[in-house]
């Protein structure tokens, strides 16, 4: 059996993409998706997603981990399949469509795709960080030096460390630069940093607001595979209106032989 796959990036975070309208791959088959995802033996991903038909939306976003699990919402590939959806001609420039954490708006306008996330209630914040969902659980934690730090180490002490337990969250690091901040993540699931993480980058925004350290609602972000906005409007009780900003571009298309 063959599979048409199709390979995307936003800001180097990857996936594999495949067209499931016509169920030609199996929701259930984990080490299929481990397999593909791997990057010495398979195609090479973050993550695999799904576009699958909606009964009365554009289309269902469908988006596994590259361990093989079916995971929370994933931000960049959230701005990913938009592309993708409008490269098959199931959109135009605006969708709706609905994934793992509920319904999600978006537009493509010159080129970057702006991915309306779900709202925030709630921001914890403790001594040396915050932790806040996204649609995925982020711990963000400011450090010095963050060009030299050792975020895979540091990140998985904190994602299987006693504050998260079994189901453990994402890590990011960010720091205050000259023009922005920048940040780096550690990504459950893949268990190593990852080039971005969109979910991850609207944390920290938010983070960053949060702790008042910005008053404007757009903040820029330096990750490692180049640069993401967030926009939000703060509210009594968390925020809303938060766009996720960014390029998503396709790589190349292939095929898969089972």
């Amino acid at each position: 059996m063959s599979i048409p796959f199709y390979k995307y990036q936003g800001t180097g975070n990857d996936f594999v993409m495949i067209d499931n309208r016509q169920h030609i791959f199996s929701n259930n088959d984990t080490k299929l998706v481990k397999a593909i995802c791997n990057r010495k033996f398979g195609i090479g991903a973050d993550g695999l997603i799904l576009l699958e038909n909606h009964t009365t939306l554009d289309f269902t976003m469908v988006y596994y981990n590259a361990d093989g699990n079916p995971s929370s919402m994933c931000g960049n590939g959230g701005r990913c399949i938009v592309a993708f959806a409008k490269e098959l001609g199931v959109i135009a420039d605006k969708t709706t469509f609905e994934a793992v954490d509920g319904v999600h708006e978006a537009f493509i306008e010159e080129g970057l795709v702006h991915l309306k996330m779900q709202d925030v209630a709630e921001i914890k914040e403790f001594d040396d960080h915050l932790f806040l969902d996204t649609g995925s659980p982020h711990h963000v934690q400011w450090v010095s030096d963050i060009d030299v730090f050792d975020v895979k180490k540091e990140g998985a002490a904190l994602r299987y460390g006693s504050l998260y337990g079994k189901a453990g969250s994402n890590i990011n690091f960010v720091e205050a630069i000259d023009n922005g901040y920048r940040m780096r993540t550690y990504e459950r699931g893949v268990e190593d940093e990852t080039l971005s993480c969109g979910t991850g980058a609207t944390a920290v925004a938010l983070a960053i607001h949060k702790q008042n350290k910005v008053s404007i609602n757009s903040i820029p972000l330096q990750v490692e595979g180049g640069q993401l906005q967030v926009m939000f409007e703060p509210q009594e009780d968390g925020y809303k209106n938060i766009f996720l900003i960014g390029p998503a571009e396709k790589v190349f298309e292939g095929v898969w032989n089972v």
